[in-house]
C-alpha cells in the first residue's frame, strides 16, 4: 500500500471536474450501472468530479460498487449520482475509502440501481487476482475514452502498468483480461512532467490487494453482478 501511494506522485490522477447541476430526483427511476458507467460526486451545487465505476456486485447481500478513492475529495460529499441520469438522484454513497490503495467502496440503493455485467462491450464475469504479465493485452471501458486495449508492461501484484489509452474521467475504470476484472485505472504517468493522455502509460491498483483489504474491513466475499 505504501508502494502505491509513493508511486502515485509520478501519476496524474484521471478524475475530472465538470459542471454539475443540482438534480431533482425522478420518482421510481431505476438506473442500470456496471463497470464502465460514468458517475458523479458533487463538489458544490454546480460542480462535481466525474469518474468511472469499476464494477458492481454483492457483498453479504449488499449491492456495492468500486471506484478510485481520489474521486472523493476530503471534506466534500460522498454521495454518488449517475452521470447520464442525474435526475435519478443519489444512487449510493461511499462507505469505505482506502487512499493507500486508491479505491473506494460505494453502497448502492438496490431500489434505484440495476446492476449490469456489461458496459461498452466490456463484460465482467468474475475476477482474477493473478498479477498481470507482459505481453498480455488488457482492456478497459471508461466514461471519457470508452473501450480501449493495450499491452501490459509490468505488475508487481499490487500495481500494474499498461499501454491502455486513458484520460481524465476514466479514474476507476475496470481493467479486464478477457472477461475477468484484474484492476482499475488510477491515472497516467507524467512524461517530462506533463500530462499526455493516451500516450503515457496507464497505471493503477490490481484487484487482488483490493479484495483482501475489503475482506478485512467489512466487505467480504465480493462477487461482480
Amino acid at each position: 500500500m505504501r508502494r502505491f501511494a509513493a508511486l502515485a506522485a509520478a501519476f496524474v490522477a484521471a478524475s475530472c471536474s465538470v459542471l454539475f447541476g443540482a438534480a431533482v430526483a425522478s420518482a421510481g427511476t431505476v438506473v442500470t450501472m456496471g463497470g464502465g458507467s460514468g458517475i458523479m460526486i458533487p463538489l458544490s451545487a454546480s460542480t462535481g468530479d466525474a469518474c468511472t465505476l469499476t464494477t458492481i456486485g454483492h457483498s453479504d447481500g449488499r449491492l456495492i460498487g468500486l471506484t478510485a478513492a481520489h474521486c472523493f475529495t476530503p471534506g466534500k460529499s460522498v454521495n454518488v449520482y449517475s452521470e447520464t441520469q442525474p435526475r435519478a438522484g443519489v444512487l449510493g454513497h461511499a462507505t469505505y475509502i482506502n487512499r493507500g490503495l486508491d479505491y473506494a467502496v460505494i453502497q448502492f440503493d438496490p431500489n434505484k440501481v440495476r446492476p449490469s455485467a456489461s458496459v461498452g462491450g466490456v463484460v465482467i464475469a468474475g475476477v482474477s487476482t493473478a498479477p498481470l504479465v507482459f505481453p498480455e493485452v488488457a482492456c478497459k471501458t471508461g466514461r471519457t475514452t470508452a473501450t480501449t486495449c493495450g499491452v501490459v508492461w509490468i505488475s508487481d501484484g499490487t500495481i500494474h502498468t499498461t499501454q491502455i489509452c486513458t484520460a481524465k474521467g476514466d479514474s476507476g475504470a475496470p481493467i479486464v483480461v478477457g472477461d475477468k476484472l484484474v484492476g482499475m485505472v488510477h491515472g497516467v504517468y507524467r512524461i517530462a512532467g506533463q500530462y499526455v493522455p493516451c500516450v503515457a502509460p496507464e497505471a493503477g491498483p490490481n484487484i487482488g490487494p483490493i479484495l483482501s483489504d475489503m475482506n478485512r474491513h467489512g466487505y467480504p466475499h465480493f462477487a461482480p453482478a
